[in-house]
């Protein structure tokens, strides 16, 4: 009802236009390109020099609102408003609320005059829902893994894009594919790439509207390969086994020389050979007792040829060596016994024979 009282003022804004012609720098319209979110609010401002009776504000082909220079508002819908903005009738300030889809289009202000008219254009966009198929992951390490994500409900189709641990990942690992459905959009974004370490995988989805991106996240979990560990082993059995070869080396090459060191050389052994070939030609008795020998701290000289088998010193009887005794001698035997017989208790020493 309230779009009928304000068509005459169309139809005589029609008529200034198409008799007298437009004066643009008396007359601006910004912004002239928005770009909203669906369920947000748009603002446009006109600022007029000069005098004017009655200004227009029509969204796609319906003049949805009309203000006088004095203020007052003709409002035909409840979404639209319009204010005086600044000192004076110069600027007016026109505001839709809670955008729809169907609000996309020209958004046309006509000042009644000379001034004619100026228009913006209005878009509408719409986001969705972003989720990362599966969730969180644990994967062995070098292992090829795929996320795929999935972006329902956009308008226009979103702009994906993926990130590791905050980094943005190369185009050449994604491949997207956008499906419309309805006058929406749904896509697909699927990422491949070899798992090396516990990572952060967030898929990233925005278009203009937006002032901030929508994302996705789940968390991988990589084990580390078992082979590193027998690398590792590997190499400290290998370290190991070669420094237990060279301590063996050296403890044979040790042995060996102490060895060596113990045989007889050439000259010691002819002589030992010629020692015994002079013993085997030797009579058999060959001993001789020791001329000097010392029982407690005295000595002792032999007694002479013509002696008995007996002599005495200093009141010790010496037995002379029976001739089997000698003979043992010679064949080698270094055993000589002597019978002492003394004022005190019996005392055995015993005597040498070479």
């Amino acid at each position: 009802m309230m779009f009928w009282k304000t068509w005459p003022y169309l139809l005589s804004s029609c008529l200034l236009l198409c008799t007298t012609g437009a004066v643009p720098d008396q007359f601006q319209l910004e912004p002239v390109n928005v770009t909203k979110l669906l369920g947000s609010e748009a603002q446009f401002k006109a600022t007029v020099e000069g005098l004017w009776p009655m200004m227009f504000w029509q969204v796609g082909e319906i003049t949805v609102l009309s203000i006088s220079s004095s203020g007052e508002v003709i409002n035909s819908f409840p979404q639209h408003s319009a204010r005086l903005c600044g000192n004076g009738s110069s600027c007016v300030e026109f505001t839709i609320q809670n955008l729809t889809r169907q609000d996309s289009g020209p958004v046309t202000c006509t000042v009644q005059g000379d001034y004619g008219f100026k228009t913006s254009q209005l878009i509408v966009q719409e986001s969705g829902n972003v989720s990362i198929s599966g969730g969180d992951r644990t994967v062995k390490q070098e292992e090829q893994v795929e996320f795929q994500c999935e972006v329902i409900g956009w308008f226009p189709a979103a702009t994906i894009s993926w990130t590791l641990n905050g980094y943005a990942v190369n185009s050449s690992l994604v491949n997207t594919t956008d499906v419309p459905d309805g006058d929406k959009y749904n896509s697909t974004s699927v990422i491949k790439f070899q798992a090396v370490r516990n990572t952060t995988v967030t898929c990233v989805a925005t278009i203009p509207a937006l002032t901030g991106p929508i994302s996705s996240s789940v968390q991988l979990a990589v084990i580390p390969k078992p082979t590193d560990w027998t690398v590792l082993i590997a190499i400290v059995v290998s370290f190991s086994s070669f420094a237990l070869l060279v301590l063996l080396i050296f403890g044979v090459i040790f042995c060996y020389k102490r060895r060596k060191e113990k045989q007889p050389t050439y000259k010691e052994e002819i002589m030992r050979q010629r020692t015994q070939s002079q013993l085997s030609n030797t009579p058999q008795r060959q001993g001789q007792v020791n001329p000097v020998f010392t029982i407690d701290g005295q000595t002792s000289l032999p007694p002479s040829e013509h002696d008995s088998g007996f002599y005495q010193s200093n009141g010790l009887t010496l037995h002379e060596p029976t001739s089997l005794e000698s003979t043992h001698a010679g064949n080698g035997f270094n055993a000589a016994y002597a019978n002492l017989e003394v004022g005190f208790p019996k005392k055995h020493r015993h005597v040498t024979i070479v």
